[in-house]
């Protein structure tokens, strides 16, 4: 299976392994909050030890070998070479969904404009934070687009709050504005459901982060993206048409995103850089 269709997880076999590993310690993939929400978190990292297989435990020793997947674009960043003058380079810096803006079939990534896709499957932000210098700064963009979030809520790092996730953002932001970079903050994509995690009821927590990243923009000097509007429907998700697993766009939803982004990096680039 291929991230397009296993999402988040950066190696596809932790995601197929799931459901035997709840079998055999006989309890959910989240854990119940005080409040009632579900806490999501990968079971792979509560399981049992004795219970995982010889290719589960090496595929998380892999992981763990380059958790920031440093290793991802170091060889494109060495090749890239800097912005010629005038260029007003952006930098997409992001999960599955940013990687995959271009790839999956039908799809296209700004052709012919000075943008670079910085995507990788399954990253939480904190990773994103790790790799932000390589993969931004280095690359002496105008502009990053920071679309990112769901994965935390998805538990793919373990179990995370929403102030630690906003934290990163600010890490990242700052990050940016130290080095004279104007920033896109993309609120999360909408979803009711991650296939692979049934029953965390991630809609008030995507809702909740987009209320912070939309006031944090305002107080930061960052612009705004948003996609959520966009795209979700009465549920807090998308509908088939948008994603045909409820989380990754479809070519539909790209072509909707596309226009957004520009209008925000519009927006961005008319702003004095920080």
């Amino acid at each position: 299976m291929t991230f397009l269709s296993i999402p988040f997880f950066t190696i596809a076999v932790l995601a197929t392994m799931a459901g035997p590993v709840r079998a055999a310690t006989g309890s959910p993939p989240a854990s119940a909050s005080s409040a009632g929400v579900p806490v999501a978190i990968n079971p792979l990292y509560t399981a049992p030890p004795a219970s995982l297989t010889a290719e589960q435990v090496g595929a998380m020793q892999r992981q763990l070998s380059d958790w920031p997947q440093l290793g991802r674009y170091r060889g494109e960043n060495a090749r890239l070479p800097p912005p010629s003058a005038g260029e007003a380079r952006v930098v997409f810096l992001g999960d599955s969904i940013t990687e995959a803006w271009g790839l999956s079939a039908g799809s296209r990534f700004f052709p012919g404009k000075p943008y670079i896709n910085r995507g990788v499957s399954a990253q939480t932000t904190a990773q994103m934070l790790l790799r932000f210098r390589q993969d931004v700064i280095a690359l002496h963009p105008a502009a990053v687009v920071i679309l990112a979030g769901t994965n935390d809520i998805a538990g793919n790092g373990g179990a995370v709050t929403l102030p630690t996730i906003e934290d990163n953002f600010r890490s990242m932001t700052e990050l940016a504005q130290a080095h004279r970079i104007r920033v896109i903050l993309a609120s999360v994509l909408p979803v009711s459901d991650y296939p692979w995690l049934p029953g965390l009821q991630p809609a008030g927590k995507v809702r909740a982060l987009n209320a912070w990243l939309r006031s944090y923009a305002a107080s930061s000097g960052a612009t705004y993206l948003d996609f959520y509007s966009a795209l979700a429907n009465a549920r807090g998700g998308m509908d088939p048409q948008l994603a045909s697993d409820g989380v990754h766009p479809t070519p539909a939803a790209y072509r909707i995103m596309a226009p957004l982004a520009e209008q925000a990096i519009a927006r961005a680039l008319r702003k004095a850089s920080p």
